[in-house]
């Protein structure tokens, strides 16, 4: 089995990311009581309730640490010690922000001042520009993602839906906590936004298409798709259920701005051909040696 490899140039990416989300959550969100979301969230609640020496950063080391972990077994140790590091970071920028640096985010966005909408909108987006930043390079800044592998199948949800569940709570409780639902209403708007933000920077604008293409007429379908994109092609025995006849799955990867041409493409060559289109997130390729 390959062991895990730590990789320099992660931890620094991981340092720039842990800052960013320092600074979108302490210069946007923070200084007028808006939520992110999750582990990170909480932390924020609960600074905002708790005596002033259990500060934002306390409460970040305090739950996620432990989560992460916990998690070790089921994630692996390059995962833990990038997530572990870059919580910390996260935990060490909030801290130099909101006691060392000389600008004041105690009552006021120092950009955005009182502006609830734009705090809403710049905050969730600078904080999910770290959060992807984090994903992308091989860990994760919030522990909620951990209780969410860990528990989800317990709980016969998905992954999404515990996070989505854990939010929903969140922000209910900061609501009845804070005797105010604008605030955690315009936090939805922060995770809506910050949501979009993760899966720009992990996964990419131009996310690639992988196409299945069941037909009768293969031959003439690679051909026109080789010629057209110059892409690997793969071909499947496949076999029709109702009608007990041998197809053949032909399986292929473009871009978004190639689909149109696949569909004009498969409809020239084979009328009846099923066809499917999914979004892939990532696509590894291994020359032989």
């Amino acid at each position: 089995m390959k062991k895990d490899v730590l990789q320099p140039k992660n931890f620094v990416m991981l340092t720039i990311a842990g800052l960013i989300n320092a600074f979108g959550v302490t210069c946007f969100l923070y200084p007028v009581n808006l939520y992110d979301s999750g582990i990170s969230g909480t932390s924020m609640l609960l600074a905002q309730v708790t005596p002033g020496y259990l500060s934002l950063s306390v409460f970040l080391l305090l739950l996620n640490f432990p989560l992460f972990l916990y998690g070790y077994k089921k994630m692996g140790i390059s995962f833990t010690l990038y997530s572990v590091y870059a919580v910390f970071v996260y935990s060490m920028g909030t801290w130099i922000i909101t006691d060392i640096l000389p600008v004041d985010v105690t009552i006021a966005s120092p950009l955005a001042e009182q502006d609830l909408l734009l705090c809403a909108i710049f905050g969730g987006l600078i904080s999910g520009i770290g959060s992807g930043l984090t994903i992308r390079y091989g860990g994760a800044i919030d522990g909620v993602e951990i209780l969410a592998i860990l528990f989800s199948k317990k709980l016969g949800i998905t992954v999404g839906t515990f996070v989505m569940g854990y939010n929903v709570i969140l922000y209910v409780f900061a609501g009845i906590v804070m005797g105010s639902w604008i605030l955690p209403l315009y936090s939805i708007i922060t995770y809506a936004i910050a949501l979009k933000a993760v899966d720009f920077v992990a996964e990419g604008l131009d996310k690639a298409k992988s196409v299945m293409i069941i037909t009768n007429h293969p031959d003439n379908i690679c051909e026109a798709l080789s010629s057209e994109f110059g892409n690997g092609i793969t071909l499947l025995g496949a076999k029709g259920y109702y009608s007990d006849k041998d197809k053949t799955m032909i399986y292929f990867v473009v871009n978004r701005f190639q689909i149109n041409k696949v569909r004009q493409i498969v409809q020239e060559q084979d009328r009846h051909a099923y066809v499917t289109i999914t979004e892939v997130s990532d696509v590894l390729t291994h020359e032989e040696a």
